[in-house]
């Protein structure tokens, strides 16, 4: 029995090549520290559904020559807001896109999206210079079931 797929490979790909405003740098200072930025209310939308979706993302990386300009990456985030992208690809393009922006010693982008219908997720990817490309080390998909009380 053929099952068709719900989800093409339009869907699969939407959003990773969007055209998002550019992450400024600025001079880093000092060398050997990490930092790290939260953003608590990251928002997206499913490329199939056009449901909204809501999480964390966690941003921590090791600056070399050049650090993350806040107001560019908040600007860079809020452009999400309508992208339809899936999960996976926002954490990864988010990744790829710092990466290209201020070439960290290392850097890794976690995602804790909110439940929808009874599961999260949390989609992690890692950067580390010496691996000579921007790959993506561990990219996990947790879903667990939240259980109502």
């Amino acid at each position: 029995m053929k099952v068709d797929r719900q989800y093409t490979d339009q869907h699969a790909a939407a959003g990773v090549d969007a055209d998002l405003p550019a992450i400024e740098t600025w001079p880093n200072q000092y060398s050997g520290y990490e930092i790290e930025i939260v953003m608590p209310e990251f928002t997206s939308v499913c490329p199939k559904t056009g449901l909204p979706d809501h999480g964390t993302l966690r941003l921590i990386y090791t600056p070399d020559k050049l650090c993350l300009e806040l107001k560019s990456l908040k600007m860079y985030t809020l452009a999400y807001r309508n992208l339809g992208i899936f999960q996976e690809n926002a954490v990864n393009r988010m990744l790829a896109d710092v990466v290209s922006a201020a070439d960290p010693v290392e850097a890794t982008v976690i995602g804790d999206w909110a439940p929808r219908g009874g599961m999260s997720t949390r989609v992690t990817a890692k950067y580390r210079r010496q691996a000579g490309s921007l790959q993506s080390v561990a990219t996990e998909r947790n879903n667990s079931l939240q259980l109502s009380a």
